[in-house]
């Protein structure tokens, strides 16, 4: 059975379910605080291909982007299946079943073109379960919210002020580092160093998910949050380490204001992993000893790897709001996690088609430069390999991005969306590029 099939058949599924939880519910009457549901089931299907043209590229390497003519695709379709246990308990699970790549196989960009693609990519539809998680609230007083259902939340209600616990396989991501506009590659920004801080080197495995504990204080104007997580085996690996004795703390602190009457939050994150991960500089030193290109796989240690992220977004009229990130890490050390960036900053804004009478429509601009540390650069230029990055050779340059989507929403609970993304430097090359890519997306929600 093929993916567009496996994915039909899927959503048929939850619409069945769908239809019968909503009978199940049919006569209670509708209050602004809606009841409490016992379970209830998403689902959501989503199709991403780009292409880009044949570029510039004197030479390439092992993690080099394709200088050639080049078209890939993935499609995802994933269950949302909640539960409630007890009194503020609930229990998430998402099955999913993914298919496809990356352009180049998600390798030659530091800020990768597709948050849909993973670093693990196959011409067959497979299955994978990214989460299964227990969550936890503990009402402490407020203002009582409306919480309405939606893909992992259960409808119902939790006080304005409150502790939420979070344990189990989820990704970093998904609690820490978000942004209204623009964290979501499946309905916004389709760029890794757009949608995330392009210097958190959040712990995951090869597609983006880990095991660990978050906790979650929300008071009044503000929010902390805290969370221990586990690393993969070994650097951009496909296996979580299960023993924890390669882990990351992470911790952020995220203030709520209004400006002019209107919303906005600033964060500010930091993080620090403990893992055995290689020194750029002892890689490189051990290559001028032995004649052979370094690799940080050779010089690996138990060692430390802190960062910082700072994370805004301010709602400036009903239907415009701009956002804004910048963070950085340890640039003497490998990347553990995500992708070869350490620093970045990014900024762009999202507009609600209300002005052009498609309010439901959206439009996105984003520009985003990274660099590497003067480590990372002697590294690379050495032949070195990373986890998306390696042309064999680099004349340095920051790498530079700007991203602009247009989403249409087609009829309710389908938008169709077209991406272009213009790339200077791909791979933090001046040898290379720039690249033009262009994207179209297919969503579809349940």
């Amino acid at each position: 059975m093929g993916a567009v099939q496996q994915a039909t058949a899927a959503f048929m599924l939850v619409l069945s379910l769908q239809s019968a939880a909503l009978a199940a519910g049919a006569d209670t009457p509708a209050t602004d605080i809606p009841e409490p549901e016992r379970w209830n089931v998403h689902g959501q299907f989503t199709n991403v291909t780009q292409w880009h043209p044949s570029f510039r590229s004197p030479y390439s390497g092992t993690n080099s982007l394709t200088p050639d003519n080049n078209t890939k695709e993935t499609v995802d379709v994933t269950l949302y299946l909640g539960l409630r246990l007890w009194k503020g308990a609930e229990l998430y699970a998402n099955p999913e079943i993914d298919q496809g790549f990356g352009l180049s196989n998600t390798v030659g960009l530091a800020g990768f073109s597709s948050g849909e693609a993973y670093k693990i990519g196959n011409n067959a539809p497979y299955r994978k379960l990214p989460r299964l998680f227990l969550r936890q609230v503990i009402n402490l007083g407020g203002e009582q919210q409306a919480v309405e259902s939606a893909p992992n939340q259960l409808a119902g209600s939790r006080s304005a002020d409150n502790v939420t616990i979070t344990v189990g396989k989820f990704s970093v991501a998904d609690i820490f580092d978000t942004n209204t506009y623009a964290h979501d590659p499946r309905g916004d920004f389709l760029n890794w160093a757009v949608i995330d801080a392009g210097a958190f080197d959040y712990a995951a495995d090869a597609w983006g998910y880990t095991h660990g504990l978050a906790v979650e204080w929300t008071q009044s104007w503000w929010s902390l949050r805290g969370g221990l997580f586990a690393l993969s085996m070994v650097p951009n690996s496909v296996t979580i380490d299960t023993t924890w004795k390669q882990y990351q703390w992470v911790g952020e602190f995220e203030a709520r204001h209004d400006w002019f009457g209107r919303p906005g939050k600033v964060k500010l994150l930091a993080f620090a992993t403990r893992g055995r991960m290689g020194g750029y500089g002892d890689a490189v030193n051990l290559a001028q000893q032995t004649g052979n290109t370094p690799d940080t796989g050779l010089v690996r240690r138990l060692a430390w790897r802190p960062g910082v992220a700072l994370n805004l977004e301010q709602e400036i009229t009903s239907d415009l709001g701009v956002f804004a990130r910048a963070s950085m890490n340890d640039g003497s050390k490998e990347t553990f996690e995500f992708t070869d960036i350490n620093q970045s900053v990014s900024a762009g804004f999202s507009l609600k088609g209300n002005r052009w009478g498609r309010p439901n429509d959206t439009f996105g601009a984003a520009v985003v430069v990274n660099g590497l540390s003067r480590a990372a650069r002697q590294y690379f230029a050495a032949g070195g390999m990373g986890v998306l990055i390696g042309d064999g050779a680099l004349n340095y340059g920051t790498e530079r991005i700007a991203e602009l989507y247009y989403n249409w929403a087609a009829i309710k609970h389908l938008t169709l969306g077209l991406n272009y993304q213009y790339v200077v430097h791909p791979a933090y090359n001046r040898d290379r590029g720039p690249v033009s890519i262009v994207g179209a997306r297919v969503h579809a929600e349940f």
